[in-house]
């Protein structure tokens, strides 16, 4: 273990306020780029790999038992809002996990421990470290601490878990084409952005950025959304969506 390495969990472990065994913990933090530049340390990829079955139950569990009367479906998207990567990153600045993932100099570089992917990995190997330490229960009380407030979010949501569906179906109700989107990438293939634009009757009606395309194509979908409502509202046009 590095001092590095031991720094940084010890910080972490009193900012989340739960006892994770060291060893573990930074395990959990070590980024592929900092275990090869480190002469070949073992990574937090197998963490991850258990992180995201444990997470994925808890949350099942929570949702079906919640919400008796919702069918597979919409349980499904509510699960999928709550442990998509974009959600598990934001959950990771919220307790500025960015600052203790230990990264090589190559992803410091390019701004890694603000990466929607690498945040995201990093909080499911911390909850297989959480697992590892301390077993199902103590799991499921440390997830739904961090991801509780992302599944009431979800739960007012309705069509909002899917601005694209929810998009085309506005469309569809008021005579309007359907949604054309427009992406355009940037940055190196480590680091890449994409910019949406989404096209309805020929005319930009809503942008959105993000990590990944589907990212900037949902963020795109919810602007043009609403600005539709807004012009309903404006117009005191009233639909059934």
């Amino acid at each position: 273990m590095t001092s590095q390495g031991e720094q940084a969990a010890a910080a972490l472990a009193e900012r989340l306020g739960v006892s994770i065994d060291p060893e573990l913990l930074v395990l959990a933090l070590t980024h592929r780029s900092f275990a090869y530049e480190a002469g070949g340390l073992p990574t937090n990829e197998r963490l991850e790999f258990l992180g995201d079955s444990v997470l994925g139950i808890v949350v099942t569990d929570r949702l079906y038992r919640e919400y008796p009367d919702l069918p597979e479906g919409e349980l499904a998207k509510m699960r999928a809002a709550c442990v998509s990567q974009r959600a598990l990153s934001d959950i990771s600045r919220t307790i500025g996990l960015g600052d203790f993932i230990l990264l090589g100099r190559g992803e410091l570089s390019t701004g890694g421990s603000d990466k929607d992917s690498i945040l995201g990995d990093a909080l499911e190997a911390l909850i297989g470290a959480v697992y590892l330490s301390h077993g199902i229960e103590a799991s499921r009380e440390f997830v739904l601490r961090l991801i509780g407030p992302s599944l009431d979010e979800a739960a007012g949501m309705g069509a909002g878990l899917d601005w694209k569906t929810s998009l085309q179906e506005a469309c569809a109700e008021r005579g309007l084409g359907a949604p054309r989107y427009e992406v355009v990438g940037d940055g190196p293939d480590h680091a890449r952005n994409f910019e949406a634009t989404v096209m309805i009757d020929d005319e930009p009606r809503g942008t959105g950025v993000g990590t990944a395309k589907k990212y900037a194509e949902q963020e795109a979908a919810a602007n043009a959304y609403q600005a539709i409502l807004a012009a309903d509202s404006a117009t005191g046009t009233t639909t059934a969506t």
